[in-house]
């Protein structure tokens, strides 16, 4: 397996993990109770709650690019160094903005954000040089 395809299921397992931090917390806020009814009521996260559920939504967004930057590099046979380390930069970035998000650490939540979104557009250019 490439580095990169190796890079996307750490990515996956990560959404996996940012799943459950979120499905605790938000258990937490609105009760158990809630969570296992049919929800007819919509009831809004805030605090860390609210953030674990916005920063799992970015993930989701995040791996919806960085997904095909990766197959596109992978099936054309261009992975190189470059596309490797643009792969380890995105996933430490996805680390780092968990924890970010989480706690509010502003402004380099959008820093780090950046740095990931950066990383995924040098992957996909580079899969058309």
């Amino acid at each position: 397996m490439t580095p990169e395809l190796t890079i996307l299921a750490l990515a996956a397992l990560l959404q996996g993990v940012q799943f459950c931090i979120y499905s605790v917390l938000a258990n937490i806020q609105v009760t158990p109770r809630y969570a296992l009814s049919p929800r007819d009521e919509p009831r809004q996260l805030t605090g860390i709650a609210g953030r674990s559920q916005r920063a799992l939504n970015n993930h989701f967004e995040s791996l919806a690019l960085f997904t095909p930057a990766v197959l596109v590099i992978t099936l054309s046979g261009n992975e190189t160094s470059f596309t490797a380390s643009c792969a380890g930069l995105y996933l430490g970035a996805r680390l780092l903005y968990v924890p970010a998000y989480l706690f509010g650490w502003s402004p380099w939540r959008t820093v780090i954000w950046f740095a990931g979104f950066l990383a995924t557009m040098a992957l996909l250019l580079a899969a058309l040089v």
